[in-house]
């Protein structure tokens, strides 16, 4: 084995961490007889030589040796090198991709396509490998024929041969994966695999089975589910929960289910069946028998999902469910239905991946979500930890839509005062994720936990945050905020210990706190003082006239012209004294600075000032033609509240609004401040276009932020209040 190894230059080569001059040494641990040294060596090149997803000179120069470890029949684990050939040689650059690349990245791509040639060109192999011995092996086989081979109408007949045979259940839903896979690729066989898919979704003798089909029809061909689809899935997963578990061994059971039908006679598709991108294939648990636990990236996410599904009679049933969300995409009445029974199933392991789920259909759709969001809280009182802390997340999440679960949110507080605040091993202490939901809400039942945590020798990071959103329902915690800022000692470590209480006092706009955010501001340290004098200085412009007595400060702070804290003094001072005549110098001065950040900042500040800037006019106008499309954001703003005039401002908004979906908010906020939006503009077009979409507007694939849905829930309540007119102004 690996013959000519050693002749290849490895150390002219590179991987993700320097010369692969290690890489014969991992491609050596792939075939150990030693499984820690195998799992090892997998971790290693999952990790350096094909670092997530990249392709080097030198993971081109595995592959031959990989397909030599993938054929020997005495190598272990091999299921894992045959998702490894998967992963590298999977990637296609469709055109779209091709016109996009840089002279930085033409290595790369045509790295990507030398695996994906190379790969491809041996993906024969798999064929054989299809009714491996071992049964991680042929686990793995059914994905990369799907994934890399050039034949579809050969391989989807494989996967169809395969199936009545097949012993393993876990290995005959990856035929039926393989066959989604291949309809996915190739689109004129989309139809084909559809049939079959519909055949087993109703025949098969497996509910597993049954369900794997409708997952994958799901994803190909949605046409072709049945209109019944949610009560055809709770029968299956209830069907799954009564049987007794599979031997999995392959010895006498039922015949494992499939429909077979063959169509040897049917020709290749024509050129128009060029495969799409394929998706990333991750590493997972090969083999079968006693995991050896390592201490690797692949090692610990085996672990993890050893014990989380451990007990699980079908553990991949969740990941069947997943698809199929996915597959229902935009149905989001059926797919709240199905969570719904879900939620209700009497097996915890099921609600716990509901829960989740339901976390990611709230994410990224729009819909009525009363009754869902109703069960998630149910399960907050349920003694399983993993279902209660699942449920507390999500609803952390959902802000304002979180109300249905308000009553369980409370209890689940009263319940358990001693997890009110959570410590770590490093980094300050934060509050628990039923806090901050109740706290969302705008809840009194929060104040409580606030106020504990505001006792203890250090404060939570985000005890300020959760203020914020309780409004004045948090004035009672106004004395606490106070006393502890009076106790930060102003050394390195100030900011993170004042700007909790600093953005509490500010939300409550806690005029009587002054003199101690005064002494903040007046000895803030060199260590990120501009952080904290920011924080004190924003503060002080929350409380208003109540904070005269740092209007001397403000001033000294305003005559450093040019200055980010010169442009933040001023908009305080403004808010404190009202004296325009103080604060503009220096906020057009930082209409000019060289900082974009700070050019925003005295855009937003300029505004406020309303007419009384209406001198800056013309160099707000000036910033509709900049290059960055925030501070043209901002500017048309300001331009609007100085001057009173829209026209400009709405054009430049609306144009904002198509090119970044992120600044969609921040636009919407104007105009629902200039409304009424006169019907039959392009204002109007545009927000009502939005309101009738079910996506959310900041809806990402594979990755989130935990104010998607506030920011997304807030923009809907702009577009109706602006369509509404309830502004002061007028867009006409």
């Amino acid at each position: 084995m690996f013959s000519g190894i050693d002749e290849v230059d490895w150390a002219s080569m590179e991987h993700a961490y320097g010369p692969a001059d290690d890489v014969p040494e991992l491609l050596r641990g792939l075939a150990s007889a030693d499984a820690a040294e195998r799992e090892a060596a997998l971790d290693g090149m999952y990790g350096a030589v094909h670092h997530q997803g990249d392709v080097y000179a030198c993971t081109l120069a595995c592959i031959p040796f990989l397909f030599e470890l993938v054929v020997d029949p005495g190598v272990q684990d091999r299921g894992g090198v045959v998702e490894l050939l998967t992963s590298i040689g999977g990637f296609d650059l469709d055109e779209d991709d091709e016109a996009e690349i840089d002279e930085d990245e033409i290595e790369g791509a045509a790295n990507y396509a030398m695996a994906a040639a190379a790969v491809t060109a041996g993906a024969g192999v798999f064929f054989e490998l299809i009714a491996d011995e071992d049964p991680g092996v042929r686990l793995a086989a059914p994905l990369a024929l799907a994934t890399l081979h050039r034949h579809p109408v050969r391989v989807l007949a494989l996967l169809r041969e395969r199936l009545p045979v097949e012993p393993e259940e876990e290995v005959r839903l990856a035929l039926v994966e393989a066959a989604g896979r291949v309809a996915l690729r190739h689109r004129p066989l989309a139809e084909r695999v559809g049939k079959w898919l519909g055949l087993l979704a109703s025949r098969a003798d497996s509910p597993g089975l049954r369900l794997a089909a409708l997952a994958q029809l799901a994803r190909c061909s949605p046409d072709g589910l049945p209109r019944d689809v949610v009560p055809v899935v709770a029968g299956l997963l209830r069907e799954m929960r009564s049987a007794p578990e599979e031997s999995g061994d392959g010895g006498e059971h039922a015949p494992p289910g499939g429909i077979a039908a063959r169509e040897d006679d049917e020709p290749e598709p024509g050129p128009d069946a060029e495969p799409v991108d394929p998706e990333p294939v991750a590493p997972a648990e090969t083999g079968r028998g006693e995991h050896v636990v390592t201490p690797t990236l692949v090692g610990q996410l085996r672990s993890l999902s050893a014990q989380e599904n451990a007990g699980r009679g079908a553990p991949w049933a969740a990941d069947l469910l997943r698809t199929l969300h996915v597959g229902l995409d935009d149905r989001v009445g059926d797919r709240t239905a199905l969570l719904a029974d879900q939620l209700r199933s009497p097996d915890r392991r099921q609600r716990i991946d509901a829960v989740r789920m339901s976390g990611g259909l709230i994410r990224a759709w729009r819909g009525p979500y009363e009754e869902l969001v109703a069960l998630v809280g149910e399960q907050l009182s349920d003694p399983e930890p993993r279902l209660a802390e699942a449920a507390s997340h999500v609803l952390e999440e959902l802000f304002g839509l979180a109300a249905p679960a308000a009553d369980a949110l409370a209890a689940r507080l009263a319940a358990d005062p001693g997890s009110w605040v959570k410590t770590w091993a490093s980094g300050p202490p934060g509050l628990c994720s039923t806090v901050k939901a109740l706290a969302r809400l705008g809840d009194a039942r929060a104040v409580p936990a606030l106020a504990a945590a505001l006792e203890l020798p250090q404060v939570a990071h985000d005890v300020g945050f959760a203020v914020g959103h309780l409004g004045a329902t948090a004035r009672p915690l106004a004395g606490a905020l106070r006393r502890r800022l009076a106790e930060v000692e102003l050394d390195e470590g100030a900011y993170d210990r004042a700007s909790p209480l600093l953005a509490g006092l500010t939300a409550l706009r806690a005029g009587e706190a002054a003199p101690e955010v005064l002494r903040v501001l007046r000895g803030a340290p060199e260590y990120r003082g501009e952080w904290l004098r920011t924080a004190a200085l924003r503060a002080l412009g929350a409380f208003g006239p109540a904070a005269r007595e740092a209007v001397p400060e403000l001033r000294a702070l305003v005559r450093r012209p040019g200055t980010a804290s010169a442009t933040e003094a001023a908009e305080a001072l403004w808010a404190v004294s009202g004296d325009a005549d103080a604060v503009l110098p220096a906020l057009i001065e930082g209409l000019q600075s060289d900082q974009v950040h700070d050019r925003r900042a005295a855009a937003a500040a300029l505004g406020a000032l309303g007419p009384r800037a209406a001198v800056v006019a013309p160099r707000l106008r000036g910033l509709l033609a900049h290059e960055e499309l925030w501070l043209r954001v901002d500017a048309a703003i300001a331009l609007w509240e100085v001057s009173g005039r829209t026209r400009e401002t709405v054009a430049a908004l609306l144009t904002a609004w198509e090119q970044n979906r992120h600044v969609r908010v921040r636009v919407a906020e104007c105009l629902a401040r200039m409304g009424p939006v006169p019907e039959g503009s392009a204002a109007a077009h545009v927000l009502r276009s939005e309101l009738v979409s079910v996506r959310r507007h900041n809806a990402m694939d594979g990755g989130y932020g935990s104010h998607d849905i506030h920011e997304d829930e807030k923009l809907l309540a702009l577009c109706r209040q602006a369509l509404r007119g309830t502004g002061k102004g007028s867009t006409s």
